[in-house]
């Protein structure tokens, strides 16, 4: 388990990184296609840390299971739509993007970015219940990832640059808090899954 748990911490850590940089430099130079490069590999980083988010509380919680198993498959599906965002639909010319968004490419992203919203804040609830985790980088978590997955398709902004910059810096966060050393603090994370069943 320790593995897996310094796994997604040093992944996570990677994902954040990968998203809060890009999205502090295009504040300034807007939307290139190196930032877009690095926000299109940032998905691949996510699933082991939600894997050690999942590892470091309590498993046998309903709650827990099932917001983690729709945070997956929302992680899968809006990762993949980030992926493509980032390093396919960038370098399509404005008419061609504005002709596939009036199809169902836009419904799609739609609806990955829906129930990646869906997951993200039932699995922040479960975690927030569980008590783990800080509970401001919990709030963080359901909330700006959230307003991060319905800005996704939306033109760059400011307010996107900031929200890529804050969803990084917590993922950075809760990947720090992950690492097994860390949990030591709660006494009861490696309790519980050496727990008899």
């Amino acid at each position: 388990m320790d593995f897996l748990r310094r796994f997604g911490a040093v992944c996570g850590a990677l994902c954040g990184l990968l998203i809060a940089i890009p999205g502090g430099i295009e504040a300034v130079t807007g939307e290139t296609a190196a930032t877009s490069f690095a926000l299109g590999l940032s998905p691949a980083l996510a699933p082991p840390l939600l894997v050690a988010l999942y590892l470091t509380q309590d498993q046998n919680n309903t709650l827990s299971r099932i917001g983690y198993a729709l945070n997956a498959i929302g992680l899968g599906l809006f990762g993949g739509a980030g992926f493509t965002l980032n390093m396919a639909l960038f370098y399509l010319d404005e008419d061609v993007l504005a002709d596939l968004m009036r199809g169902p490419t836009r419904i799609a992203l739609l609806g990955s970015a829906l129930l990646f919203v869906a997951g993200t804040s039932l699995y922040a609830a479960a975690m927030y219940r569980a008590r783990v985790f800080p509970r401001a980088a919990v709030i963080l978590y359901g909330a700006a990832f959230s307003a991060f997955a319905l800005a996704a398709p939306l033109p760059d902004t400011l307010v996107a640059n900031a929200l890529h910059v804050t969803v990084g810096a917590t993922l950075c966060w809760l990947a720090r808090e992950t690492w097994p050393a860390q949990t030591a603090r709660s006494g009861s994370a490696d309790q519980l899954t050496s727990a008899p069943r």
